[in-house]
């Protein structure tokens, strides 16, 4: 599914690969009703945080309804051209200052990967079996996040790397060509995710994406980005940076990396 089909974005869009939507009356109503659900769901939810008690991944904590509707508030994206039929739960992902401390069973390269790269990562491609190998197993048609609360810019923001979707797709699409798409899923791309992920880090521009409350990232599903850890030595609220974010899945891999 084409990005233009999805939302109204700047044409530039296809060559940085996010795009930061401004806060809007209906936004930020959005934003406000999440955030207190947000707070709910931190003081109910006994799963321990991650990275030391600095990381709430939240995967499917929001309580929004089918159609992204929360505490009454409808979702402000389908009134701007936003081509879905139903939502999934929203992550709630909110970060602490701290972040990112070493977690539990985690390398020491792991640990270096996450402080020094800001575990840069693409959404989808996950570590399978023990060797973790890469396969593609969750194609996201793209990744939308909505800041919930106001954050110093410096206290782990999200960051991206202008231009390396292109890298990327390029990178999958090669490595992908000798298989058939229905084989698409088990298929070991390792190799050529860890090579273009080489070339991002040494030729894209790393972006901070520090969204005030009622602000939104839009990112273009192959755009690497990561959390940059927390350095920030001014006050912050007390749940930390938290945002709100949507992934929702296209019905295969070959519309994930072809479109």
């Amino acid at each position: 599914m084409p990005h233009e089909q999805i939302l109204k974005l700047p044409r530039e869009f296809t060559q940085k690969g996010y795009h930061i939507l401004p806060q809007t009356p209906d936004l930020l109503a959005y934003a406000q009703a999440a955030h207190k659900a947000g707070l709910g769901v931190l003081a109910q939810d006994q799963t321990p945080w991650r990275c030391g008690g600095t990381w709430f991944v939240g995967v499917d904590a929001l309580p929004n309804g089918p159609f992204g509707q929360l505490e009454g508030i409808d979702f402000p994206f389908y009134s701007c051209g936003l081509a879905l039929q139903r939502l999934h739960l929203g992550q709630l992902s909110v970060v602490k200052p701290g972040y990112p401390r070493t977690a539990e069973q985690e390398t020491a390269a792991a640990f270096a990967y996450r402080r020094d790269f800001d575990g840069a990562h693409i959404d989808g491609i996950l570590p399978i079996g023990m060797q973790r190998r890469r396969m593609i197993k969750e194609p996201h048609a793209f990744i939308l996040g909505i800041a919930l609360n106001d954050c110093a810019p410096d206290a782990s923001p999200l960051v991206v790397w202008e231009g390396s979707h292109l890298i990327m797709a390029q990178a999958l699409t090669e490595s992908l060509a000798p298989f058939a798409p229905q084989q698409w899923p088990d298929c070991d791309i390792t190799k050529a995710y860890q090579e273009a992920r080489r070339t991002v880090f040494a030729t894209c521009r790393r972006v901070p994406l520090p969204l005030k409350m009622g602000e939104a990232s839009f990112l273009h599903r192959l755009t690497l980005h990561g959390v940059a850890p927390w350095t920030a030595m001014q006050h912050s609220p007390r749940e930390g940076r938290m945002i709100a974010y949507f992934r929702p899945e296209l019905p295969n891999i070959a519309s994930w990396i072809l479109t």
